[in-house]
């Protein structure tokens, strides 16, 4: 967050006197998952359509949008810390508009905590109420008090049209549902993002054949447990059948999907994955725990033997399908040898990369009242543990590339390293130089070095 010195001050207290003639402009500031990602494109295509327009600085904006995270304590601190800071901006611009919305604001008691906490916040919304941000802009522009309107839950889920303002091309996210039924006992999704409600299939279809025929490459589809899609509709219509109409097309694209909870990943879907080949052979199977005791204090619905079936059974149809996974140590009562049936879990199943996290309570979970809770510093020396075989694990990995040739999707250029940079479809970043425009394009590399989760090459050809 950037700090505002006199000069700043200054300039914006002049601005405000040109603001009529000035053009109007946003900044969003996004913290948390895919999911909030894409939907920062939302409120950005929303505010694009009242007439704003994108700035590079909190102090050349009309209104901050804050779309915020509480899965972790340290986002919800993070967002915290960033809204207090725009106090002095909002007293030299009377006229910016500071909007704080998604999974912090929905927490029961968060609004007013926030209202009370920083009165200078003019609107405060919901996970339900993010399409309502321009009638809540509206509002606010005919009265001086502060909007508050948080939904308790939503039955629709603004299926009609794709509001977003894309900006991760040629990557592409589309929500193919919302919500979560699981009820993990450390986790605060379900209360925040409401019960699963999955879109409809024509739906989703039409939107990923729009963003292909607008020359998007790669197609994330985005769920709490994308597994359980249709399930709300009589499961009538199930995920891998989603996969395989969206595969009909047979143009060259990438096709990802995230996050799979492991007690809903069965062989129906592992077929689809082998049988499509724009399907990536990269699955992401969070296990987060490799002690069955934690695992049903966690509510995961699963035992690590039937986690490790369920891998073997990914590489039974699909030999070379790399697997990441999410693990968290120092959940309530984890004893060492918790902890170490965890660390051979990991050993078994070779993650390529894995995101490795230390529990945090969060209020409102079941875990959070649990008695057991573990020391600091016990968490600190397991996460470090974890954190070594993980990346131990990477580095082996990322070794067997030297000398190979891989294909990418160039994604970006790197200013830093004066290199173009893009992943396979595994998940591993190449960087590479080019005379050519090869953004958006299929690049083969021949590797030449490996560095942790990062790969160099040369190139030596187009796909």
């Amino acid at each position: 967050m950037k700090k505002f010195g006199k000069k700043v001050i200054i300039e914006c207290a002049l601005n405000e006197l040109y603001k009529d003639s000035m053009e109007k402009h946003y900044y969003i500031i996004t913290y948390g998952c895919q999911m909030n990602v894409h939907e920062s494109e939302k409120i950005a295509g929303i505010l694009r359509s009242k007439g704003y327009a994108e700035c590079g600085f909190q102090e050349e904006a009309d209104i901050i949008v804050f779309n915020t995270c509480c899965i972790r304590e340290n986002a919800e601190n993070h967002a915290y810390g960033n809204i207090g800071a725009l106090k002095k901006l909002k007293r030299a611009k009377p006229s910016l508009l500071i909007a704080v919305g998604g999974c912090m604001t929905q927490q029961s008691g968060a609004a007013e905590k926030l209202k009370k906490k920083f009165p200078f916040v003019d609107i405060i919304f919901g996970t339900h109420n993010l399409e309502d941000l321009g009638r809540l802009i509206d509002i606010k522009s005919s009265q001086k008090k502060s909007v508050i309107e948080i939904e308790e839950g939503r039955d629709d889920i603004g299926d009609d049209e794709d509001i977003s303002f894309r900006t991760s091309y040629p990557n592409a996210w589309v929500n193919i549902m919302y919500g979560c039924n699981n009820f993990c006992s450390y986790c605060i999704v379900p209360y925040v993002r409401g019960r699963e409600r999955s879109r409809r299939p024509e739906n989703i279809i039409a939107e990923v054949n729009g963003l292909l025929d607008q020359g998007y490459r790669e197609i994330t589809l985005l769920g709490q447990n994308v597994n359980s899609y249709g399930n709300d509709a009589g499961g009538g219509f199930t995920f891998p059948q989603l996969l395989r109409d969206i595969c009909k097309r047979k143009e060259k694209f990438r096709l990802r999907f995230m996050t799979s909870n492991p007690k809903d990943f069965g062989e129906e879907l592992v077929r689809a994955i082998a049988d499509c080949e724009q399907i990536c052979n990269l699955v992401h199977l969070p296990v987060q725990a490799g002690s069955d005791r934690i695992l049903r204090l966690m509510n995961r619905k699963y035992t690590a033997e039937e986690y490790l079936k369920k891998v073997e059974l990914l590489r039974k149809y699909v030999p070379d399908c790399c697997l990441t996974s999410d693990v968290m140590v120092g959940f309530p009562t984890e004893t060492e040898e918790d902890f170490r049936a965890t660390l051979d879990l990991v050993r078994e199943a070779k993650f390529s990369t894995a995101f490795t996290f230390v529990y945090s309570p969060r209020s409102g979970t079941k875990a959070a009242g649990m008695d057991g809770q573990i020391p600091d510093e016990v968490k600190k020396d397991r996460i470090m543990r974890l954190v070594e075989l993980v990346n131990s694990q990477t580095r082996e990995m990322s070794a067997e590339y030297l000398g190979k040739t891989i294909e990418i999707l160039c994604e970006d250029f790197d200013e830093k390293k004066g290199l173009y940079l893009g992943r396979d479809e595994y998940g591993r970043m190449g960087y590479f130089k080019s005379d050519a425009r090869p953004i958006g394009k299929f690049v083969r590399l021949k590797i030449t070095d490996a560095s942790g989760v990062s790969l160099y090459g040369e190139e030596c050809g187009r796909a």
